[in-house]
C-alpha cells in the first residue's frame, strides 16, 4: 500500500512540474518573442498600419464600456488621429442580443470623432486568438498594431505575429484596475493556451462562415 501512495504521490508531483514547466516556458517565449515590439502612440504615427486592432472587454449594463476598454479604445483613437493607421478594427463578444460590446466599442470610437466608415465591428471576437486570426483572415490585415492592456499585451501580439502579420503593441494602461491580480494571474494559462493554438494555426469557426472583407469597404462584419 505504501508503494502504491509513493507511486501515486512521486506521478502528481511529476506532473505538476510538467505543467509548471510548460506554463512557464510557453510564458517565456511569448513574452521575449514580443516585448521589444511594444512601443508609444508617438513611435508609431508613421507605421501606415492596415488598422488598430482593439480587443473588447466588459461593457456596462448602460452600453458604455468599462473602464479598461475605454482606455483600450482612448489609445486607439489617438494612434488613428496620429496616423498610424486609417482604420480600426474594434474586436467583441457579441454571442446574445442583449450584450454586444463591438457595437459600444465603435460608438465610442465614433463619439470621439472617428468616422464610422473606418470603424469596423467585428462581433465574433471571442477570444484573444479568434480576434487576430480574423483580422488576418476575414478582415485581411497583414500590418496592424494592437492596443490593449501591458498584461495581455504580449499574448496579442505573440498571436498576430504567429498568424503572419506585421504587427506592433502599444499599452493602454492609464491607471489601476480592480482585479488585476486574477488577471494577471488567468493571463499566465490564457498565454500557454494561445501559444499553441498560434503555433498549430488552429482553425477559426467564424472565420469560415464568414468569409473575408476588404479594409477598403465600409461596414461591419457579423
Amino acid at each position: 500500500m505504501r508503494s502504491l501512495v509513493g507511486l501515486v504521490l512521486k506521478v502528481a508531483i511529476g506532473c505538476l512540474l510538467a505543467v509548471i514547466v510548460v506554463v512557464g516556458g510557453t510564458n517565456l517565449i511569448t513574452v521575449a518573442t514580443t516585448r521589444d515590439n511594444v512601443h508609444t502612440v508617438s513611435d508609431l504615427a508613421d507605421f501606415d498600419a492596415d488598422a488598430v486592432v482593439v480587443l473588447g472587454a466588459s461593457v456596462k449594463p448602460d452600453g458604455t464600456p468599462s473602464d479598461m476598454l475605454r482606455d483600450r479604445l482612448d489609445t486607439a483613437v489617438s494612434l488613428y488621429r496620429a496616423g498610424a493607421a486609417g482604420a480600426i478594427i474594434v474586436s467583441g463578444d457579441n454571442r446574445t442580443s442583449h450584450y454586444n460590446e463591438s457595437a459600444a466599442m465603435k460608438a465610442y470610437c465614433v463619439s470621439l470623432g472617428v468616422p464610422s466608415e473606418d470603424v469596423y465591428e467585428d462581433h465574433a471576437g471571442y477570444s484573444t486568438y479568434e480576434s487576430m486570426y480574423r483580422a488576418r483572415h476575414v478582415f485581411g490585415a497583414e500590418r496592424v498594431i494592437v492596443t490593449t492592456q501591458a498584461y495581455h499585451l504580449y499574448r496579442a501580439m505573440f498571436a498576430a505575429q504567429g498568424l503572419g502579420m506585421e504587427t506592433r503593441g502599444v499599452a493602454s494602461d492609464h491607471g489601476a484596475y480592480d482585479n488585476q491580480r486574477a488577471y494577471s494571474i488567468r493571463e499566465a494559462v490564457a498565454r500557454t493556451k494561445d501559444f499553441f493554438n498560434t503555433v498549430l494555426q488552429a482553425p477559426v469557426e467564424s472565420a469560415a462562415e464568414t468569409g473575408p472583407v476588404s479594409l477598403a469597404d465600409s461596414g461591419d462584419l457579423t
